[in-house]
């Protein structure tokens, strides 16, 4: 019998895209190489599978537009090149300046854990040519739909606390009305959330907002958990 897991002060639920890697910056240059390799209206067509993907599933899967993507081009070497492009593309360039010394920081507070929604493919390799799943020491989470997921987070990684650290104001809202003060939220104001209407208007806000997640390596941890200040302690 497989003994249980000690049970933590506090866990760091850390999100992937724009929050600790700059996901727009990726999106970016691979609507750059789609141009340049098929032209305008393959893009404008790429870009429409991508999003009738992400509505079916509830998530960006750039590898499933791709297979949509493959109809009616199996001839065309550029799209096997365009595979190669995605699954080498260089991750680890678009870590957030500072996000890797607040994952340093974090591990001397609890015990940070990647918590992602995404496939089984692509989600990963991008978690690992970051750097992201050496740093993290292998605790890497990826869901389908990660908010409908927090019971089973917190079977792997019971915790008195648990902090989430995300890009998307509405998805921590949604994880906060499930857990409630056993968790602090925290919106990290990077990415294309970042220009969202104000974080007033969802219930409840986020505990704490941060402009950069840099910003975190200068945090306690009574911060952390009781959530009243979103200023770096001196």
């Amino acid at each position: 019998m497989l003994a249980r897991p000690a049970i933590r002060e506090v866990v760091f639920l850390l999100d992937v895209d724009n929050t600790l890697l700059d996901n727009d910056r990726f999106k970016a240059d691979l609507d750059t190489r789609v141009l340049r390799d098929f032209g305008e209206p393959a893009r404008e067509e790429y870009w429409q599978l991508y999003e009738r993907e992400r509505q079916r599933l509830g998530y960006a899967d750039y590898l499933a537009a791709l297979q949509g993507f493959r109809e009616g081009r199996d001839d065309d070497p550029d799209l096997l090149r365009m595979s190669g492009f995605m699954l080498d593309y260089p991750f680890a360039e678009r870590i957030y300046a500072g996000a890797m010394e607040a994952v340093e920081h974090l591990h001397k507070l609890g015990t940070p854990v990647i918590l992602s929604d995404g496939d089984m493919v692509f989600q990963p390799r991008k978690v690992q040519r970051s750097g992201l799943w050496d740093a993290l020491r292998g605790r890497v989470l990826i869901y389908l739909h990660k908010q409908n997921m927090l019971d089973a987070v917190q079977r792997r990684y019971p915790a008195r606390h648990y902090v989430m650290v995300d890009d998307k104001p509405q998805l921590l809202a949604s994880m906060k009305q499930s857990m409630g003060e056993r968790l602090t939220t925290v919106f990290v104001r990077q990415g294309h959330y970042a220009t969202a209407p104000e974080t007033a208007a969802i219930k409840p806000p986020p505990d704490l907002t941060i402009e950069r997640i840099g910003e975190l390596a200068g945090f306690n941890l009574q911060q952390f958990s009781l959530g009243a200040c979103s200023t770096p302690a001196s």
